[in-house]
């Protein structure tokens, strides 16, 4: 699956999960605000097990530095899709997180401690989502910016917020490893050890794609990355993530958009 992509997946998981008001399962009920800041971390963080690809928009993030950092990750790991997209690479990821979450600032001025750790992992995830999604204007300056100022108002006005910091993180990992099954390349979800088919498996077409002679795991419905299956899944998803983004934003201002389009419809001629 392509980044956009993937970043606007994790972005609609994110509403799907926390949403109360109908449009959501509301398994972790957070704030309009926590769905508004929630939804780009978790599109960060949906990019974040392509830091083994060298050209991946990680790679680009800080010059020098981030190519750098992604071909020591792609070394470590076994290179692209291999340690990072496997479920070792997802309780990674789960633990990073859990273990960032615990990085404190307790200043003078402060009336509680400042979740540092969490905060700068939500610029970064932040940041690498408003560039891959469009938002900095194709700028790395600004899509650092964007990262910066929405964790810190996170972290130093609504320190609550960062309870699902965790959660967050880890549901955008989750949904990359679910967009990459889906796709004909698939996982090597059980990494280091990929156990291969045997023979007579490999033998039959609809089996030998769901299981590839390389021991890959995968279910192929949208068929290559990239493919015009993947990029009509993504107008729905896109509508979805949208809608619940601009809830949020409207019920801050105690507007239900719900309502309002209700009562649109209403008034429409038959």
């Amino acid at each position: 699956m392509m980044g956009a992509h993937h970043a606007m997946t994790g972005a609609a998981a994110w509403i799907a999960v926390t949403a109360t008001a109908g449009h959501g399962l509301g398994l972790f009920p957070v704030t309009p605000v926590g769905t508004i800041a929630g939804s780009l971390l978790c599109a960060g963080a949906a990019l974040l097990a392509d830091a083994d690809h060298t050209s991946a928009t990680i790679s680009q993030s800080v010059p020098l530095l981030g190519r750098l950092v992604t071909t020591g990750i792609s070394r470590a790991s076994g290179g692209h899709r291999h340690g990072l997209h496997s479920l070792l690479g997802l309780f990674s990821a789960w633990l990073l997180a859990s273990v960032i979450g615990l990085v404190l600032w307790e200043p003078a001025w402060a009336t509680e401690p400042v979740r540092v750790g969490p905060a700068l992992l939500s610029a970064a995830a932040i940041a690498f989502a408003a560039k891959v999604l469009g938002l900095s204007n194709r700028s790395w300056g600004w899509a650092w910016v964007i990262g910066l100022a929405v964790a810190a108002f996170i972290a130093v006005f609504a320190p609550e917020q960062q309870s699902w910091f965790v959660v967050c993180f880890t549901l955008g990992y989750g949904v990359h490893l679910l967009g990459d099954l889906l796709t004909t390349g698939g996982l090597p979800l059980l990494w280091p050890w990929i156990p291969k088919p045997p023979r007579w498996w490999r033998r039959v077409p609809v089996l030998d794609g769901l299981w590839s002679s390389g021991g890959y795991l995968a279910v192929p419905l949208l068929g290559n990355a990239g493919s015009l299956r993947e990029w009509l899944l993504l107008i729905p998803v896109t509508g979805y993530a949208g809608y619940g983004v601009l809830f949020a934003l409207l019920e801050t201002r105690g507007v239900n958009l719900a309502a309002v389009l209700v009562r649109l419809a209403g008034a429409l001629p038959l």
